[in-house]
């Protein structure tokens, strides 16, 4: 009881801070054991997914406006609704007694009679809760499936009402997990056997060599193997962006933003550490975490840069990779707070952005090189459309077929992209192309 407590006040504070400053800071749960940090994680992201229909059923039975509460009280009714409804293994009275000690401690014993008492009407009414019912039939589904409403006009439009639930329903489950061997620190048969010695249950990509379906990242956690370098966590869409760049041996390649680096040393490991990746980014705190990992995974042709992408000052290279910031509403079951922190005018700078970060990134490849342009989101404007735009504006670029490259399932516009969605693919939605530079 006392561990659940522990993680429950840490996710609070946690979510807490994201009503006020709109970030989320894990560093404060760092002083919990790996089980409780990793319940924290569990607390904060699936309250994230479904907070919008959380706060509709603690408005039903509130007297308070869940919008003029503290963010204190609204967090651990939040918390307790989500254990209610959501999580099995824990006994009902059990989460309403952990919500009203701390609010009691909080806040003080006027606030826990409120907390007990509504959370009380709730459990007392649990099969019978009140449905969304809006007549803005954008609010309702908003609601029902805890999107933002510009994200639900957005989807609804473009896939239908149908495929757009599917979508978010999606975005609101626990998503997939993939881990990648480094074949710089051990191989993959030896790491497979690692796995199986450690009762880690795993079924092996046949999209891509060397990427596992896990259950959890936090067996991989608790076992150092990250830290050891032996494998590392990523999305096996997010590989793709590599795949497709193809990167050789002896070649000099650049990660344009860069950080935290994964890509770099996915392609590092591609290369057998030979040759050079410049890994350029404009934060220096991130890339602070691409050096540690460099390290630790044995990837020592990476060099590392802090720069602006649109200063750039190097000479021509084989190949150009630009992972270009956008919005990741690719990633909402992985990073569910983005939902609540992206807007329009969000998606209208990201394109802005993506399109000077690609007509500097095509100044330094050489002549029959190679650039990659990728993003995790799904948002056709900063996909195929920014392509479609490049391509119409310089005439010394040309798309090549990832036919060769990627399984057909996730190739777009007759194979020369690939653009991947959650509800379809069972992972996180990427897009990507190829392009040569001819002249």
């Amino acid at each position: 009881m006392e561990t659940e407590a522990t993680a429950r006040s840490v996710s609070i504070d946690i979510l807490i801070s994201f009503d006020e400053t709109s970030n989320i800071d894990f560093s404060i749960a760092n002083d919990l054991e790996p089980r409780e940090r990793a319940q924290v994680r569990e607390y904060v992201q699936n309250i994230l997914r479904r907070r919008s229909y959380l706060d509709f059923v603690i408005n039903h039975f509130s007297s308070i406006a869940v919008e003029e509460m503290k963010p204190l009280l609204k967090n651990i009714l939040r918390l307790g609704l989500y254990e209610l409804l959501f999580m099995g293994g824990t006994p009902d009275y059990a989460s309403i007694n952990e919500a009203v000690e701390i609010t009691k401690l909080k806040m003080g014993s006027k606030s826990g009679d409120l907390v007990n008492a509504i959370l009380r009407n709730i459990q007392r009414d649990i099969d019978n809760l009140p449905k969304p019912a809006f007549e803005d039939r954008t609010k309702l589904v908003a609601t029902t499936f805890s999107h933002p409403e510009w994200m639900v006009k957005r989807w609804v439009n473009r896939f239908g009402e149908r495929e757009a639930f599917q979508l978010m329903q999606a975005n609101n489950q626990r998503p997939a997990f993939y881990v990648r061997v480094n074949n710089l620190r051990t191989k993959t048969e030896n790491f497979k056997l690692r796995m199986e010695k450690l009762d880690i249950g795993f079924e092996e990509s046949d999209w891509l060599p060397g990427y596992f379906s896990v259950e959890s990242v936090a067996p991989f956690i608790a076992k150092d193997l990250l830290r050891k370098g032996i494998c590392l966590i990523q999305d096996i869409a997010a590989g793709f962006a590599p795949t497709i760049l193809e990167p050789l041996p002896g070649e000099t390649i650049y990660d344009l933003c860069a950080a935290p680096g994964t890509k770099s040393i996915v392609m590092s490991d591609m290369m057998k550490g030979e040759g050079t990746i410049m890994a350029v980014d404009i934060s220096s705190k991130r890339l602070e975490m691409l050096a540690r990992s460099a390290m630790d995974y044995a990837a020592e042709n990476i060099k590392i840069r802090q720069d602006d992408v649109r200063d750039l000052n190097l000479k021509l290279a084989d190949g150009v990779l630009l992972d270009a910031p956008c919005t990741g509403t690719g990633v909402l079951s992985k990073r569910a707070d983005l939902r609540w922190k992206r807007t329009e005018e969000d998606l209208a700078n990201s394109i802005k952005l993506q399109e000077e970060l690609l007509e500097e990134a095509s100044n330094h490849v050489k002549r029959d090189g190679r650039l990659v342009y990728s993003t995790c989101s799904i948002e056709p404007e900063e996909n195929w459309d920014q392509i479609q735009k490049f391509l119409d504006k310089f005439d010394n670029y040309e798309l090549e077929s990832l036919e060769e490259f990627l399984p057909e399932e996730v190739l777009i516009e007759d194979g020369f992209a690939y653009q991947t969605l959650p509800h379809i693919h069972n992972c996180d939605g990427h897009f990507g192309v190829r392009l040569k530079r001819v002249k």
